[in-house]
């Protein structure tokens, strides 16, 4: 009788045992099927999704891998749930057509600079290669990000109804007066006549000063030299510049310039594919213009400077810097231009009074802060600069 009962103990302790496993193995199961509150259930197996990037740039130029500095971040930061596909110039569009093939959803993203549309409304210019107002480049990205430029840049869409939503990344040094075939213009006369390629308001500008100017995306522009259509060109930078084969064209860099003194990348995406990313993903995209920004930076300063003391030193090119009659003979022809146009349109001048009461207090801080590092470079390296 003890062993009977003795058994039946054993069974029920065996029976509760197993149903007690049962009821964690499905509350587990149960468990695992639930994601945590804010955090959407990703299966392993789920594809990410995919957005194609199209870029504003010729094959060789560095600003693609500028651009892929933002790609890879994305990717890398999104733990493949989001991936930006990436293509060169004119794989989808042509450069120039590229903000109206984001808004319409042939594009769902580009890269590029706001000057390639400015033909829908010179107030694009404005948001990079707009008139010069004694801040820099870093400092008006400032202005877009602190100083309501952001808001102003909204409104502009909202006037033009592009569909996109555009974040900016960096500030751009100075671009050169360009190349030249012989002794590069030393003051306002000498600008008069050339041939000459630029984009965006730099275009009214140099027309202003005198010169015919040919709007061109950077691949069409060695083309353009070759054949005659311009004698003169800018494009951006020592390395963009030399990679597509400036220095076999010409033999004059002039470095300097107010036409383009303050610009960056403008990266967008069609706005109803942006909206419909959850929360997270977009954050993404806009904080990693911000890293891509420090990086673009870097990448510029690296390879800018040994590309300048390439071209001096394998390819005897002239490098100068530009005249001071040639800033002169700028700034007072922005004066000229910027009334006009902001007489003709109000938002233009809108925007333009937004910049320069941003740029009043924050470039005159600027110059108080900063320290003499010319001075210092040539105190230090025992060397006096010929500029």
């Amino acid at each position: 009788m003890a062993k009977l009962k003795q058994q039946t103990a054993v069974a029920k302790q065996d029976e509760t045992v197993s149903s007690r496993r049962k009821f964690f193995k499905k509350a587990g199961t149960v468990a695992a099927a639930a994601p945590l509150a804010g955090f959407p259930m990703i299966s392993v197996a789920q594809s990410p999704i995919v957005l194609k990037m199209q870029g504003g740039w010729g094959a060789t130029d560095i600003f693609n891998e500028m651009a892929k500095e933002y790609v890879d971040r994305v990717n890398e930061m999104s733990g493949g749930r989001l991936r930006i596909d990436y293509l060169n110039s004119g794989s989808v569009v042509k450069t120039f057509e590229m903000m109206d093939a984001v808004s319409n959803g042939v594009l769902d993203a580009g890269h590029q600079v706001s000057a390639y549309w400015y033909g829908k409304s010179k107030v694009a210019s404005l948001f990079g290669s707009g008139p010069i107002t004694g801040a820099n480049s870093e400092q008006l990205l400032g202005w877009i990000y602190r100083g309501g430029g952001m808001a102003l840049y909204d409104e502009l869409l909202k006037n033009l109804k592009l569909n996109v939503t555009t974040f900016f990344a960096f500030p751009m040094p100075p671009q050169p007066l360009g190349w030249f075939k012989d002794t590069p213009p030393r003051n306002a006369e000498e600008l008069k006549g050339y041939k000459y390629r630029t984009v965006g308001l730099a275009s009214d500008l140099m027309q202003e000063l005198g010169m015919s100017v040919t709007q061109l995306p950077g691949g069409e522009i060695m083309p353009a030299m070759e054949r005659g259509v311009i004698d003169a060109f800018e494009f951006n930078n020592p390395t963009s510049d030399s990679r597509f084969g400036a220095q076999d064209v010409a033999k004059y860099y002039s470095m300097g310039s107010f036409h383009q003194a303050q610009e960056f990348f403008e990266i967008t995406f069609n706005k109803t594919k942006f909206n419909s990313l959850p929360a997270d993903l977009q954050a993404i995209l806009k904080y990693a213009a911000e890293a891509a920004s420090s990086s673009n930076a870097w990448t510029a300063q690296d390879n800018y400077s040994r590309d300048l003391q390439k071209l001096i030193v394998e390819h005897k090119v002239r490098v100068v810097k530009t005249p001071q009659a040639v800033f002169d003979a700028q700034m007072n022809a922005w004066d000229k231009l910027t009334a006009q146009l902001a007489a003709e349109d109000p938002f233009f001048k809108k925007v333009v009074d937004s910049q320069m009461a941003w740029a009043r207090r924050v470039a005159y801080y600027g110059f108080l802060a900063d320290a003499n590092y010319k001075a210092a470079y040539e105190h230090v390296f025992k060397t006096k600069l010929p500029f």
